[in-house]
């Protein structure tokens, strides 16, 4: 899908040249660290290791993008927003976890990554009950024109891959979308200044 014209020419674009997740390598030490220890942070880095493959290899696997759990999850209120949204492999079928804004609440539904189902009921929050930095990123969301969905396009375009989270940073006193997508077998985060975003402390 062709990325708006006026999004592209408004929307600063900063790829950061991360790899998401670093890694994890357990160096040896001389400085007389018993061997015992040095093999248990071995074995917890390999097994951290392991669950992140396994969450991406879920998320490659998933028939339903995060675009798509996100209009489905926007779908259940007219005129909803999605605030946050996140791929979460670790329940017995992998789901996206999608936080969407409307009528002064937080809605937060479970959407199936595989079928594209709504999994369990909603939940939803009063903003009045967020804390103050909370409140203050949400408002800001109402104010710009441009939505987290549009985010995710660009972010998927200017990192050649899949959308796995999406959300809502505050960096300099400007709200910014957040986007991690997979690209390969990297994960790049993409930092996107919605024009129009409100400065507020």
């Amino acid at each position: 899908m062709r990325t708006p014209r006026c999004f592209t020419q408004l929307l600063a674009v900063v790829l950061l040249a991360i790899i998401l997740p670093a890694p994890v390598y357990a160096t040896a030490s001389s400085t007389g660290e018993p061997a015992s220890l040095r093999n248990e942070v071995d074995d917890d880095a390999a097994s951290d290791q392991q669950a992140i493959n396994r969450e991406l290899e879920l998320f490659r696997g998933s028939a339903v993008s995060l675009s798509q759990a996100m209009a489905i999850a926007e779908a259940l209120h007219a005129g909803a927003t999605t605030a946050d949204v996140s791929f979460d492999g670790a329940p017995d079928s992998p789901v996206y976890r999608v936080k969407t804004l409307h009528n002064d609440r937080v809605w937060q539904h479970v959407i199936d990554a595989t079928t594209g189902k709504i999994v369990g009921g909603e939940a939803a929050l009063p903003l009045k009950e967020l804390d103050a930095e909370d409140r203050s990123n949400l408002a800001a969301l109402k104010t710009i024109r441009h939505r987290l969905a549009d985010a995710v396009r660009v972010a998927e375009q200017a990192a050649s891959g899949k959308a796995i989270s999406g959300g809502l940073v505050r960096q300099r006193s400007r709200l910014n979308f957040a986007i991690v997508v997979m690209s390969g077998s990297d994960l790049k985060e993409v930092i996107l200044e919605p024009p129009g975003a409100a400065r507020r402390r």
